[in-house]
């Protein structure tokens, strides 16, 4: 799996360097000093790529002169996960991995065990890492399209589950379990009307002004900072 750019590629360098399988820097352009240094310093196989085949692998992204060639992600098993975690985030029909890899960049710097991605077919871990800054390597990230199966293993867990929704409860006035799952919908759908009637309790953000321009990645780290 290839990821670039500098804060994605020096993330995993510095947390989990033996995924790392080769770093490429772009022959003839001027690499960042200190940069270079940690490269050198991992011991990774450093291989050099002309501009226009270092555009192709980065699938003309913004590599920032410098890609990586590191393993797939292994997704765990959502089971086990669930034994070991007391603050889970579930994602439902959330389709731009763009935000995804945001609220997961979030997710991990708050304090959320795992996120959980329902209601989609499949995910790009590539573009989720790369738009987590790499946090994406070291939270566990679990693709599972059956919500309703979820939601009875949260309660068969001991989790409260709390949904974002409209007429929810004021967060700021919500009272949080140890042992809780956040549960957002995509932007223009929301949360299912049938997940919503299995849900522990709603939530809310109260907004001062009649203005309703949060988008769903702003929405997950105000919740997820209030149910920390």
């Amino acid at each position: 799996m290839i990821i670039y750019g500098k804060q994605p590629v020096l993330y995993i360098l510095e947390s989990n360097s033996d995924r790392v399988k080769e770093i490429f820097l772009i022959n003839g352009k001027k690499t960042d000093q200190e940069i270079f240094k940690k490269v050198k310093k991992s011991g990774v196989t450093i291989s050099y790529l002309d501009t226009k085949k270092a555009q192709a692998m980065a699938r003309g992204g913004n590599h920032q002169g410098i890609l990586a060639n590191v393993s797939e992600v292994e997704q765990p098993d959502y089971r086990e996960v669930l034994k070991k975690s007391n603050f889970i985030l579930l994602l439902h029909s959330i389709t731009d991995m763009g935000n995804v890899g945001a609220i997961v960049r979030t997710a991990y710097s708050l304090g959320v065990d795992a996120v959980i991605i329902s209601g989609v077919n499949s995910i790009s871990c590539e573009k989720i890492i790369r738009n987590s800054s790499g946090a994406g390597f070291v939270l566990p990230i679990i693709h599972h399209s059956n919500l309703y199966d979820l939601l009875n293993e949260f309660k068969l867990g001991g989790f409260t589950t709390y949904g974002a929704t409209l007429n929810g409860k004021d967060i700021r006035s919500s009272e949080i379990a140890e042992k809780r799952v956040l549960i957002l919908g995509s932007e223009s759908e929301g949360l299912p009307n049938r997940a919503v009637s299995k849900l522990d309790q709603e939530v809310t953000i109260t907004m001062d002004r009649n203005f309703d321009s949060l988008n769903v990645s702003v929405a997950s780290a105000i919740l997820i900072d209030r149910m920390r």
